[in-house]
């Protein structure tokens, strides 16, 4: 199944969008552009490591919890 985003699309499509890019806002501004999406894109990665480490130390502490034998009074 092809994902909906992307469609079935080929390099010709991908030239087109590219050159329609460079049209609407110049050469100048696609490095910066550029910048700001690789800026995104590192915080969104920073973001999700945090997460996975907050998940990670949630699950060892459930993992403690669950070798603790239980009280029987």
């Amino acid at each position: 199944m092809t994902p909906l985003i992307l469609g079935n699309i080929g390099t010709g499509e991908i030239i087109i969008i590219a050159m329609v890019v460079l049209l609407l806002f110049g050469g100048k501004k696609i490095p910066e552009l550029m910048k700001g999406l690789g800026k995104g894109y590192r915080s969104f990665k920073d973001g999700m490591s945090g997460i996975e480490k907050e998940l990670d130390e949630i699950k060892e502490d459930i993992e403690k919890i669950d070798e603790k034998p239980a009280d029987t009074k």
